[in-house]
């Protein structure tokens, strides 16, 4: 079913000290030779809010004996889980946008939720066997990168099957983890699997991965690991959703698996030493980490300033149109064109200048001649023409840098920068992006991910991607969102969506440790921050 690949042996890559690679068991699969998502199994249902599968029969034991991290988290068991379904997928050639992505780490995010109703014990069978069952709709998160001897780079649909971790932490509770104005724990880090590995590891680690965690107090967290050349952002959250709709009995939609995200493209990005790439920034880099919470009303606020509007004036119901990666929800990008004014400044951008604002002026060591850049992740999924389907499984992004002086950021009104960000975004159309992949294809390089000036910023993730909503795996909503250690250096920022809706948003900023301590003194940015920044 597959095509003939050539696969890089094993010992062509580097050895990676922060995770071990598990041999894969024998490959068990259903019996039968095709089914549907539907009709795999007969779950029974034993609560109002959870149903459970009557057997697990393709979870594949790997480990059972406890292994500990850092001393604050015990691994109980490990299971390689493979589809319900043998896949049919032919293999997926990595795209334009796919590859630059192969030096990235593979993407960490996670949901805290309160206690269950019921033991952790049941939930286990529950969350593995849906897990095989919404692979068997994403087989991509199921299978292996492979090099073909042309150097072209696929995703084996083979069914190698992703791991799944269950873990304790019995000294963690809800509270350390989430604690009230303060940096994030490093503890959160160790409820992540796969630390440090780079996604062009895929070729002999797991596309994807995942843990779930009980705390002292009976809290759960539920982490993803996944391989950041085979998704994005909105397609990560969409696998998320879909598990959690089957956990609640549901049949969610099939992804659209198609290549046609410049799925004509005979660019060849080659590794000839066959170890393949390196990070691109000094990961072991002094970062303090802290979450920022931005009530609907502050950032209204900022919208105004920056539009020199009253807010009566200004306020069009939609409070936050985005900019950065996946700022508008697919499937609504229409109607929000026809709300949004080209030459409104949005919230978001608004929201994006004073972060640049004050991170710069807390940046004490730039000179006002040096130049700062703002980077953003953007989907282009409703940019190119024809448009990709909003349901386009892959990496469909591009990077969008905005320049300017420091002098000219920390000296200028808010309005001034948020222009310069809103100007680089309207200008980022079908035309724009198109220019950016042919300037990719004559050159194929990976994404220098990073802050080699120290002057940078790059925002990523979203506040409109479904973390909350969607994402009750049938004992309730999640309570917060964290992510991993994972593609974080100075100046790294991501948007979440904030737990309350109504247009909040959480921006987790990784900082140098004297940027960080500045801008908690900075009177505009803290002005604009939650008093209540506790997430639970």
């Amino acid at each position: 079913m597959h095509p003939t690949s050539s696969s890089l042996p094993i010992n062509a890559f580097p050895r990676l000290p922060r995770f071990s690679v598990i041999p894969p068991p024998p490959h068990r699969r259903s019996t039968s030779s095709s089914c549907s998502v539907q009709g795999a199994m007969s779950p029974i249902s034993l609560s109002s809010s959870l149903v459970f599968p009557a057997a697990l029969p393709i979870s594949n034991p790997i480990h059972s004996s406890p292994v500990s991290l850092g001393g604050a988290v015990t691994i109980l068991s490990k299971c390689r889980v493979f589809p319900d379904c043998k896949s049919t997928i032919d293999d997926l050639p990595l795209s334009v946008s796919d590859l630059p992505m192969l030096s990235c780490h593979y993407i960490q995010k996670g949901l805290f939720f309160p206690r269950p109703p019921v033991p952790v014990a049941s939930l286990l069978p529950l969350l593995t066997s849906c897990l095989a069952r919404v692979l068997s709709l994403f087989p991509a998160l199921a299978g292996r990168l492979s090099t073909r001897p042309d150097g072209r780079i696929f995703i084996s649909c083979d069914d190698s099957g992703a791991e799944f971790y269950h873990a304790a932490a019995p000294s963690l509770t809800l509270p350390l983890l989430l604690p009230d104005s303060a940096d994030v724990p490093a503890a959160v880090k160790l409820l992540f699997p796969l630390d440090g590995a780079l996604s062009y590891h895929g070729h002999f680690l797991p596309i994807s991965n995942f843990q779930l965690t009980e705390l002292a107090d009976g809290a759960l967290f539920l982490g993803a690991v996944v391989n950041h050349a085979v998704v994005d952002g909105t397609s990560l959250w969409n696998f998320f959703n879909a598990w959690a709709e089957i956990c609640r009995g549901g049949i969610p939609a099939s992804p659209d698996l198609r290549r046609n995200y410049f799925g004509d493209s005979k660019a060849v990005l080659r590794f000839p030493s066959g170890a393949g790439p390196e990070v691109t920034f000094q990961m072991d880099a002094p970062l303090r980490e802290r979450i920022f919470r931005f009530s609907r009303e502050a950032i209204f606020d900022l919208k105004s300033r920056a539009n020199r509007q009253s807010p009566k004036l200004v306020d069009d119901g939609n409070a936050l149109v985005g900019i950065h990666e996946e700022q508008i929800p697919d499937g609504e990008s229409e109607a929000l064109a026809a709300v949004v004014k080209e030459d409104e400044i949005s919230s978001f951008q608004s929201l994006c200048a004073l972060v640049w604002r004050s991170v710069t002026r807390a940046r004490k060591r730039l000179a006002m001649e040096a130049t700062t850049t703002f980077r953003m992740a953007v989907n282009c999924r409703h940019r190119v023409v024809p448009p990709v389907a909003v349901n386009y499984f892959g990496n469909a992004i591009q990077s969008i840098p905005t320049k300017a002086l420091v002098g000219d950021i920390v000296g200028r009104d808010l309005s001034w920068a948020t222009g310069l960000l809103h100007g680089s975004v309207v200008a980022h159309g079908n035309e724009t992006v198109r220019r950016g992949v042919a300037e990719w294809e004559a050159a194929p390089r990976c994404f220098p991910l990073g802050n080699p000036d120290g002057a940078g910023i790059t925002m990523g993730s979203s506040h409109r991607f479904p973390m909350y909503e969607g994402n009750n795996f049938g004992w309730g909503n999640p309570v917060a969102v964290r992510s991993g250690r994972a593609n974080k250096f100075d100046g790294k920022m991501s948007a979440f969506p904030g737990r309350d809706g109504e247009g909040s948003v959480d921006l987790e900023m990784c900082l140098a440790p004297e940027t960080m301590a500045a801008l908690l003194l900075d009177e505009e940015f803290m002005s604009y921050v939650s008093v209540d920044n506790l997430m639970i």
